[in-house]
């Protein structure tokens, strides 16, 4: 394969992005793996081959990108782990790898994921023909399995998703807005104060939550303390679209939700077909550190990169119609959830906790759940990308 300049699409449309961005990903690609977009000032890489490149080797692709890190930092406290690489990165990865592994997840949890489901089956319920499956069940079941992952005893649901908000607003805060800066501040200081007795009594008595995996890896409070913060930033958004992401994708196609229905051992590849579909976290942030090439495509030092798993997953080199929503298609492995030593840890947890618990209680209890063809069910983004609202009828 020879060296090439990366292509140029100066033609991208950030506000198409936002509304749909899958035809935008389908003319990148054809332009090449890793495409140079003025529009929103990174180098694209679309290709799922380029894509599970940049996340073998994390010496050349570092997450410690410049700007981005600088937000993340100041929305969380100081850099979190996301933003880190090697050893330094494994110091706070490792802790939370273990409480995170299938058989952990269920000992410790599934029992709470169920009580959760069943609580917030009934919230659903009574909403009745007003019911809106993001505000009634996905986004509320999806804060609280994660304040109890989290063992914050004083924290609520509703606590967790502003937290959750402030900070993903802080971290893409590149315009300085100190109105989004306010918010993030004061959801550190809230979040701080849940753990100002919590991380002692941790150290004294361990118990199976993430924080105190955290706290008893010989990590200081600082560090414990922004970690907490980057999981409730990432770990409420993406189960919650997922679990509305699948009742969208079950109601337009009717034969596939039978077959699930009629066997709930179909449930795991319902949840990875509409995670690879789909997928919740549509792009992340990487940076060369050094002239490089990837894909046949010369880079320079301190480029901005941005991997698009949203685009890989629908990569025709690595799916048979990748554009199809499949669940009977082979188990080719898929980037929803990443690659790599950043690969998402929590996957296992939100495969438990939806394509084990959630789904198959939701459907067992509501079997004619789908979505409501009166009311408008709008998605946005393309970074993070989910259903605003699902208006559902039962």
């Amino acid at each position: 394969m020879g060296t090439d300049a990366a292509p140029v699409a100066e033609q991208v449309d950030v506000a198409a992005l936002l509304a749909d961005p899958y035809d935008t990903y389908d003319r990148l690609r054809e332009l090449g793996p890793v495409v140079r977009v003025p529009a929103v000032n990174r180098y694209l890489v679309t290709g799922s081959a380029a894509c599970r490149a940049v996340e073998a080797d994390e010496v050349t692709f570092s997450a410690d990108v410049r700007g981005g890190s600088a937000t993340m930092a100041r929305a969380l406290g100081q850099r979190p782990m996301l933003r880190k690489d090697g050893a330094e990165h494994a110091a706070e990865r490792t802790p939370i790898n273990t409480p995170l592994r299938p058989k952990a997840v269920r000992a410790a949890w599934r029992a709470q994921f169920e009580r959760n489901t069943r609580a917030h089956l009934e919230t659903l319920r009574e909403r009745g023909p007003d019911a809106d499956l993001n505000r009634d069940f996905a986004g509320p079941l999806a804060a609280q399995n994660l304040v109890d992952m989290l063992g914050l005893p004083e924290a609520t649901a509703d606590e967790l998703a502003r937290w959750s908000l402030a900070f993903i607003a802080g971290i893409g805060n590149l315009q300085d807005d100190p109105e989004v800066w306010a918010r993030s501040d004061d959801a550190q200081q809230e979040v701080d104060a849940h753990l100002e007795a919590l991380i002692p009594a941790l150290r004294r008595r361990p118990d199976a939550s993430l924080t105190s995996a955290l706290v008893h890896a010989g990590l200081d409070d600082a560090t414990v303390r922004t970690d907490v913060k980057l999981i409730i930033s990432g770990g409420m958004n993406e189960p919650a679209h997922t679990i509305t992401a699948i009742v969208w994708a079950l109601s337009d196609h009717p034969d596939q939700r039978d077959r699930v229905l009629a066997d709930p051992a179909w449930w795991p590849r319902v949840v990875d077909e509409t995670v690879r579909w789909q997928s919740p976290i549509g792009m992340y942030p990487r940076r060369t550190t050094r002239d490089c090439v990837l894909a046949g495509v010369a880079l320079p030092a301190e480029a901005p990169l941005g991997v698009v798993v949203a685009a890989a997953n629908r990569d025709p080199a690595a799916f048979d119609h990748p554009e199809r929503f499949d669940i009977t298609r082979g188990r080719r492995a898929h980037l929803g959830f990443g690659s790599g030593v950043h690969v998402c840890a929590g996957h296992w947890a939100a495969r438990v906790a939806i394509g084990e618990v959630a789904m198959p209680l939701l459907y067992g209890a509501l079997p004619g759940l789908r979505t409501d063809p009166d009311r408008e069910a709008p998605w946005s983004g393309w970074v993070f990308r989910g259903l605003t609202a699902l208006p559902v009828t039962f």
